[in-house]
């Protein structure tokens, strides 16, 4: 790879141990993918729940965070995604006191290492969202996504050493959506119908992401009407990413690289036509039982507006079953100030900040308070919550919480 006089000291070791670690990291992901040089990135964003780090990835962290601050600190924003916990009730969800002593240490390396534990996968609706052209490393399936389609930023899936790498360097190896050659569509989808409600949103993009089939697919969605929201696409673009690793979408008219068609060349891609129905059937496809143990609202994490719609739905309700609201540590305090939260936990929800749900154990979680039949309006939940021995099932945001009221979603 090409380098630059500022990169190839840090190759040398003159910029610190910390430094050349991360860099001999990017080189090698960047040989692998065939980049010819490193890029520099204004943002880079840290998936790196200790589910995942484990005791080895966080002893890790804690050698890296051991050198002296001018070597250890990153160069840039550097932020994290959803933490394993929400340490004000790790015990109502039945988490282990060895399970919050590994998210200390973790916290406590990224902290000496300049890092803000911002904790959110929705940093494009509470931090800083990226703008047009933009090169960033962001780790989260659902922020890269959102990053590339809705802002035009530019990013791969960065993995947490990768993402911990850009942090430290300021660069990323140059490959994949940061160039022009991999962003223009493969797969052209027709679209009869346009969602309504956020379930609906994830269910159509969960079943193009499945149709698109791998990382390197870039569909291009013709048919949608109107301008879909924030949280809509949202919910549509992290089921795509969940059913089939997809970076990015464009939706003509809508998304800012297919505001106008004839800044795609798709033409020659045969037409994937998607119905109602077909849409339908993938959401069918999780309703395997009408009995439910608990209502989980989470993967994405709540924006303000869809806690304010669960609020409204709790109000003057009493829960028979658990209703988990999971947001961010951005909304929560705002949640809080507008009654949300006491509206949720009134009706015997619980209302839980700064982690998501399948990045906390969700397995352990389940042995310990008995949960298999999960309902929630997330399509990206519902995709991966199977390999952790649930039983998901995707309803409307109504249906779920009228479920946590009578125990059924009949």
């Amino acid at each position: 790879m090409k380098l630059n006089a500022e990169e190839k000291a840090m190759l040398a070791g003159e910029l610190g141990p910390v430094r050349k670690i991360a860099i001999e990291h990017q080189i090698k992901v960047g040989e692998f993918f065939g980049a010819e040089d490193l890029v520099p990135v204004s943002q880079a964003h840290i998936m790196a729940d200790t589910e995942s780090l484990g005791e080895a990835g966080v002893a890790w962290l804690e050698m890296l965070a051991k050198h002296s601050s001018k070597e250890r600190v990153v160069r840039i924003p550097t932020i994290t995604d959803p933490r394993g916990t929400d340490f004000n009730k790790a015990k109502e969800l039945g988490q282990t006191e060895t399970m919050l002593s590994l998210e200390r240490r973790a916290i406590a390396a990224f902290v000496k290492m300049g890092i803000s534990m911002t904790d959110t996968c929705i940093n494009y609706q509470t931090i800083m969202a990226p703008v047009f052209g933009e090169h960033v490393a962001f780790g989260d399936t659902g922020v890269v996504i959102y990053s590339n389609s809705i802002c035009g930023a530019r990013s791969n899936f960065e993995g947490g050493p990768s993402a911990l790498s850009a942090g430290l360097t300021g660069r990323t190896p140059r490959y994949g959506y940061h160039l022009d050659t991999h962003r223009q569509p493969t797969h052209r989808f027709r679209v009869s119908w346009t969602p309504t409600s956020l379930n609906e949103w994830g269910a159509l993009g969960g079943l193009i992401g499945r149709k698109s089939g791998n990382y390197w697919s870039v569909p291009v969605i013709e048919g949608i009407e109107g301008h879909p929201g924030s949280d809509s696409l949202k919910h549509f673009g992290a089921a795509m990413a969940s059913f089939g690793s997809s970076a990015l979408f464009h939706i003509l008219g809508i998304t800012p690289e297919a505001i106008h068609a004839r800044d795609l060349k798709f033409d020659h891609l045969p037409v994937i036509d998607v119905t109602q129905a077909d849409v339908m059937a993938l959401q069918k496809s999780y309703r395997v039982s009408d009995e439910i143990d608990v209502v989980v609202f989470s993967a994405p994490q709540l924006s303000l507006l869809e806690m304010k719609s669960v609020a409204e739905l709790c109000a003057g309700k009493k829960f028979r079953k658990p209703l988990l609201a999971v947001t961010s540590p951005q909304v929560k305090p705002d949640s809080d100030r507008m009654g949300y939260t006491e509206l949720i936990e009134s009706a015997g929800g619980s209302v839980f900040a700064g982690m998501c749900f399948y990045q906390s154990y969700a397995r352990e979680i389940a042995e310990a308070n008995g949960w298999k039949r999960l309902a929630t309006n997330s399509a990206k939940m519902v995709n991966i919550l199977g390999g952790y021995g649930y039983t998901p099932i995707l309803a409307s945001m109504e249906d779920c919480v009228r479920a946590a009221e009578t125990g059924s979603l009949a």
